[in-house]
């Protein structure tokens, strides 16, 4: 099983998907971690802005080319952890097939704990 964590640095879940300039895929079989990769967030804006389209009202109406460059390569993962994203974000992550949960965990080896342990808590209402 893969499990993608939105990161800056690699040891932190970030708090902003749209912002963040990585991910870290943890592949782990049996409980046990066998690999640990950087990778780049395709189609995220490092400018600073929000970075995430919302249609043109504003309501996430319309799918967003943007929500799939970035979902691109963790489509082999089971599961993304982050510290919050919004709303267009996490709908398109979920229809393809990728739980996207959003918790208050700061280090990425202790939100994995808590994911392969089945404790970590989801917090939607982080979503903006």
């Amino acid at each position: 099983m893969k499990i993608a964590f939105v990161t800056e640095d690699g040891n932190f879940v970030s708090k902003h998907f749209g912002r963040a300039m990585y991910y870290m895929v943890v592949d782990v079989e049996n409980n046990i971690v066998k690999e640990k990769r950087m990778l780049p967030k395709m189609g995220c804006d490092h400018s600073g802005h929000h970075g995430e389209h919302h249609g043109p009202k504003g309501d996430g109406a319309e799918p967003d080319p943007n929500h799939d460059r970035m979902a691109n390569p963790i489509g082999d993962c089971e599961a993304l952890i982050c510290g919050g994203m919004g709303f267009g974000a996490y709908q398109s992550l979920m229809l393809r097939g990728i739980r996207t949960i959003i918790t208050e965990i700061g280090p990425i080896d202790d939100a994995l704990q808590a994911y392969l342990e089945g404790r970590i808590d989801d917090h939607p209402e982080l979503l903006h």
